[in-house]
């Protein structure tokens, strides 16, 4: 699947709704929405869901409002093929969760060591400079997948969940348009 077929499904994907479970009902809603009405997480612990959102909030600012761990959490509960994740793209072997949990953990155990606490605890300076050193694979003593990697991954999980709906392409100051005629120029 091409970079671009890829966004065109995030983008219709994200613009329809995805299934969340809410009071044991299935129901279809964005992320934003699965978020707002705390929809149960099927995949992702308490803790990798606080980590998740924090290191997606520092990414991208929005991205935890935008739904970031429901995003997340949906798209490692459903069939490999069916994944919306930058994962799936990005040829990471199946079950995909394990590649979340490893990166999240990473990232957890390098805050321990460098600062003695959890990344959602660091100051936003901190967070920033923290994912800014993961990017350039600057922190020291790290274990897990490369810090580079993770740091694509979940950047590219944030902008999805933020931009992939009508309300996140308007944000940005571009009005929707479900379909573009092109000018006649012959």
């Amino acid at each position: 699947m091409s970079e671009i077929q890829r966004r065109a499904l995030v983008k219709g994907a994200a613009l329809v709704a995805l299934s969340f479970t809410i009071d044991g009902a299935e129901v279809w809603l964005s992320p934003s929405e699965a978020q707002a009405q705390g929809a149960a997480m099927a995949v992702l612990t308490p803790e990798e869901v606080e980590t998740l959102e924090a290191v997606g909030e520092t990414l991208l600012p929005g991205a935890r409002k935008a739904g970031i761990a429901n995003f997340v959490d949906n798209q490692l509960g459903v069939a490999p093929g069916d994944c919306l994740l930058m994962a799936r793209i990005a040829s990471v072997r199946p079950p995909f969760v394990n590649l979340y949990r490893a990166g999240l953990g990473a990232v957890e155990r390098s805050c321990q060591a460098i600062h003695g606490k959890r990344f959602a605890q660091l100051t936003p300076a901190e967070q920033y400079d923290f994912v800014d050193r993961m990017r350039q694979n600057k922190i020291e003593g790290w274990q897990g997948p490369p810090g580079p990697f993770i740091y694509f991954l979940l950047r590219h999980d944030a902008v999805d969940v933020a931009f992939g709906t009508v309300e996140g392409i308007e944000s940005l100051g571009t009005p929707y348009m479900p379909h573009i005629t092109p000018e006649k120029r012959w």
